[in-house]
């Protein structure tokens, strides 16, 4: 016969590999989007972001994302973390207010 227990384990089990893979997906997406912006943009697309001009100054746009540009979008990845992670864990009853 089919064990309650076992379903509820098996359920709790999906659901902790669920919630897990979600968090990864996003911190994949999240550090892909940052490397994008440091590295590709900072770096391997400098040159030709040079011939742009960041608006409303006279700063070129790679050298600005080399400089500013990339820590701008790293704090800016954290907050979207925070706000994603907390939608996450409410989403599987996992949020420290939770009891």
């Amino acid at each position: 016969m089919d064990d309650p227990a076992k379903r509820v384990s098996t359920t709790d089990t999906e659901n902790r590999r669920d919630y897990f893979r979600t968090n990864l997906r996003l911190i994949a997406v999240l550090l892909l989007i940052w490397a994008f912006v440091s590295f590709g943009c900072g770096i391997l697309l400098a040159p030709w972001l040079n011939s742009f001009k960041l608006p409303f100054t006279e700063y070129p746009l790679g050298f600005w994302f080399a400089q500013q540009g990339s820590i701008y979008i790293f704090v800016l990845v954290i907050l979207v973390y925070v706000v994603a992670m907390n939608r996450i864990d409410r989403r599987f009853g996992v949020d420290e207010g939770s009891d």
